[in-house]
């Protein structure tokens, strides 16, 4: 498998895979590359439909130009805990926050779930944050409060009455109710429509369908993530020698 970075003339066959409606995947079989590779470089060149080989090559130079000086102030980055390659969980993270944006969620947001996700801790403060992502700590705040509106991040005050943002497992049950109660809400407003259109019509016929099936997706939603709650605190599974 082909390694280091994509050339123009993979870049070109992306854009004529994305033409011909292939996924990802597709592409990067075609490219002999991993399917993250392809995912990454196309979310951060305009998406499927804006992606375009030359801006894109040119972009990448234009980063990578741009990143010569920090990686010099970067020699001295501590080694990551229990042993952790760092080029390996930076790559990681990359590979997390691009798959975010992909379900829709915008860059910054991504990038501060991702920061939080992967940390032991599962939190840090807005300076840590900021001075992990490089970013202002506005920029932080707006992150935060969005991750906030989809129950994704919580925030709590430590011993030092900072504040702290927090992604812990219960962060992720809280988010798939949040899912299931947005639509629930979005079930109502089809329904609403369907004496509007009359219930006869073709219109008010595809509004109840859509609302019988959207109903049917919440209350499965939110029925798994309960039934499905306990895994989310369980722990590793012990092997022979780990117990002896």
């Amino acid at each position: 498998m082909p390694g280091g970075r994509l050339t123009q003339q993979e870049r070109q066959q992306i854009a004529l895979g994305l033409a011909d409606g292939l996924a990802y995947a597709e592409i990067a079989r075609r490219l002999d590359r991993p399917t993250s590779t392809i995912t990454r470089e196309v979310m951060r060149n305009g998406g499927p439909t804006a992606y375009r080989a030359e801006l894109a090559h040119r972009a990448t130079e234009h980063r990578a130009h741009r990143r010569r000086p920090a990686a010099a102030r970067g020699a001295d980055t501590p080694p990551q805990a229990h042993g952790r390659d760092v080029e390996a969980v930076r790559a990681y993270e990359e590979t997390f926050t691009t798959a975010v944006m992909a379900a829709g969620t915008p860059k910054m947001m991504s990038r501060v779930l991702a920061c939080l996700t992967l940390t032991d801790t599962g939190s840090l403060t807005a300076s840590e944050l900021a001075q992990r992502l490089q970013v202002s700590p506005a920029s932080i705040s707006k992150a935060v409060t969005f991750l906030e509106s989809q129950g994704l991040v919580r925030r709590e005050r430590d011993e030092r009455r900072r504040e702290r943002y927090v992604v812990d497992d219960d962060v992720w049950y809280e988010s798939m109710m949040a899912s299931a109660r947005s639509t629930a809400g979005m079930v109502e407003i089809f329904r609403q429509g369907v004496p509007v259109l009359g219930p006869d019509t073709p219109a008010g016929v595809r509004l109840e369908n859509v609302a019988r099936f959207l109903d049917f997706v919440s209350e499965s939603i939110a029925r798994a993530a309960e039934q499905a709650r306990d895994i989310l605190y369980a722990k590793p599974a012990t092997t022979p020698d780990d117990t002896a």
